[in-house]
């Protein structure tokens, strides 16, 4: 039986959700590549075509009515039930074999991904995702995904990202690291201030860890002032640096754990300055839901796990 013509195309159902996702029609027309009068005007055709009003329209934002708050949430299922078949037809245009191309942050990369892959393939274990995963700084991570060159990125830092969907899958907490013979592993903590003005072994410029401790010390009143001693493009590098003694350094206590453990490095607080960051997945598309198949998977299971990245 043919559909009423009062049903909506996808596309159009899209960009109704992305208002949702975004809070704004500016920022969902961003989303799909068109203005903000194209993609208002474009809503205003998907409400006549479904004869109700669905949006409330402020000089503050956009909100749903309460017949667009009933509308989105059918249209959310819709969506969905569309990015599965596309999927599906995407694997049997592949001979059944499923594909992830992945790019992750350095610090996301070595302590986080294999965990989240193993649960993937054992969950799809009859028929396992062929993964590629490039390990990069975040801004690197960032322009992989706007060019297509990976269906899914995973990111750390507070980089607004804003041309990017995506959706905060875990936390994690920078330490400030000396080797154990360092003036500074004696001391109860350093003011954000002395941090600021201190030569640091750091992460190459695009490294989320890097400019979450520039933001962080800037939320403080303190912008980092000094030259870092040394520019390192691993995490890795930087610890075994730090070890060496060839100065203090600000790392993912992921990347720490162990050489806090064996007291191997010493954790420095820092007074005042909040270290906490985001672990984020970006996508280009729909702000509401990753792409279908294995990169919506992969979302969930990291999302699921963020408990175990709070540390």
């Amino acid at each position: 039986m043919p559909l009423s013509p009062h049903v909506p195309d996808l596309g159009a159902l899209e960009l109704l959700l992305d208002v949702v996702a975004t809070g704004s029609i500016g920022a969902a027309g961003r989303v799909h590549g068109i203005t903000q009068q194209a993609a208002s005007a474009r809503l205003r055709a998907l409400e006549q075509r479904a004869g109700v009003a669905l949006l409330d329209r402020r000089a503050r934002g956009t909100r749903l009515t309460e017949a667009g708050t009933a509308f989105a949430a059918w249209a959310t299922r819709v969506v969905e039930a569309a990015h599965d078949l596309d999927a599906g037809l995407a694997a049997l245009r592949h001979q059944g074999t499923a594909r992830l191309r992945l790019a992750a942050s350095m610090t996301v990369a070595e302590h986080l991904v294999p965990g989240w892959l193993a649960a993937l393939r054992a969950r799809d274990r009859a028929d396992p995702v062929q993964v590629t995963l490039t390990a990069t700084n975040s801004a690197a991570v960032a322009q992989l995904v706007r060019d297509g060159a990976v269906d899914l990125g995973l990111v750390e830092g507070p980089e607004p990202l804003a041309d990017l969907s995506r959706r905060v899958v875990g936390t994690d907490r920078l330490v400030l690291v000396v080797a154990p013979d360092h003036p500074w592993a004696a001391r109860r903590s350093v003011s954000a201030a002395v941090l600021a003005r201190t030569p640091l072994v750091t992460r190459e410029v695009g490294s989320g860890t890097r400019h979450a401790l520039e933001q962080a010390l800037a939320s403080a009143g303190a912008s980092p002032s000094a030259v870092p001693t040394m520019e390192l493009s691993t995490a890795t590098a930087v610890r075994e640096s730090v070890r060496a003694g060839l100065g203090p350094a600000v790392l993912s206590r992921l990347a720490v754990a162990a050489d806090l453990r064996e007291q191997r490095l010493v954790e420095v607080p820092v007074a005042g300055v909040d270290l906490a960051r985001e672990l984020r997945a970006v996508w280009t598309g729909p702000a509401h839901s990753p792409p279908a198949g294995p990169a919506r998977d992969l979302v969930a299971i990291a999302a699921r796990s963020q408990p175990e990245t709070r540390l």
